[in-house]
């Protein structure tokens, strides 16, 4: 039994599903088992049950008899009255607790490239506390560090607007080369990485086929889209109206260095076709002229 913590979102859904694709017996951890992601991955084979990573108890019994750990959960996309400390810190460590007491015997972690225990960023330096503590655990652990995700960071800020005619806002110049890599990519990896013994104790960094500018993720959309994408440009730290200031600062942050990786030998260890910047802008467009077509048939 794999029980997989986070799997109503994204990333771990994707996960959950390429577990239940292997065959695998795969448990999901549920805050509301009414809740549409939850009762389309039971649909889909999974074994949901109810609980909280701020929940101890909880965890003890969604521990029990399960082999195999992946986590996903964060705060960030969860809102309300979570947070970095109760979710990303306390959360985890209690994850890491009651994996260990249960004798669970894979640990998958998905953090984050970067994160530190001293980083300045609180979301890095808690995740860099959670890989600490692994690192200190009895478990076999294993530590996925994706670069920045394609699906999330150049969506929001470029893929949206772009698609929907806006226009994109680019906080600097837009320039610095950072290695975003797809999430079905990552997926891939944290499958692979549950149930390699060459991945215990190991701290994999991973990225896409190649480091790329948020100009490079403009003009993939504009050459996918055959059209010129209206764009504005903003100096780091300088207040955007209509982005929130997380986003604006996380911009900001990302223009003051380079993320390049070469994460070929790790894709061919781990039989993992990485995607590339192209093929992901081809997959959205193609994907938003479907829907657009269905919605006005």
């Amino acid at each position: 039994m794999i029980l997989v913590i986070g799997a109503t979102g994204q990333l771990g859904g994707l996960i959950a599903r390429r577990l239940l694709l292997r065959g695998e017996a795969v448990r999901v951890l549920v805050r509301d088992p009414a809740a549409p992601a939850a009762r389309a991955l039971v649909k889909a084979g999974a074994d949901p049950v109810p609980g909280d990573l701020t929940d101890p108890a909880s965890l003890r019994a969604a521990c029990e008899s399960v082999q195999g750990i992946v986590t996903t959960a964060n705060s960030m996309s969860r809102g309300g009255p979570d947070t970095i400390d109760s979710v990303d810190r306390h959360g985890n460590a209690n994850l890491i607790d009651a994996a260990t007491g249960a004798g669970v015997g894979r640990f998958v972690f998905i953090s984050a490239l970067g994160a530190d225990p001293h980083h300045p960023m609180p979301l890095l330096q808690a995740k860099g506390e959670t890989e600490v503590r692994l690192g200190q655990s009895t478990l076999d652990w294993t530590v996925l560090q994706p670069d920045t995700y394609m699906d999330m960071l150049p969506m929001a800020v470029i893929g949206a607007p772009a698609l929907s005619g806006g226009t994109v806002t680019l906080v600097g110049e837009g320039r610095r080369r950072h290695s975003i890599i797809a999430m079905k990519d990552v997926a891939d990896y944290a499958v692979a990485a549950l149930h390699s013994d060459g991945a215990i104790g190991k701290v994999l960094q991973l990225g896409g086929p190649e480091a790329v500018s948020w100009r490079d993720v403009l003009k993939a959309f504009e050459r996918h889209l055959g059209r010129k994408i209206p764009v504005g440009f903003v100096a780091p730290g300088q207040p955007i109206d209509s982005m929130p200031e997380m986003l604006a600062g996380l911009l900001a942050a990302l223009e003051t260095y380079d993320s390049p990786l070469d994460s070929s030998g790790l894709a061919r260890r781990y039989s993992v076709v990485p995607t590339s910047l192209d093929d992901f802008v081809h997959g959205v467009v193609e994907a938003a002229g479907e829907s657009e077509r269905a919605r006005t048939a």
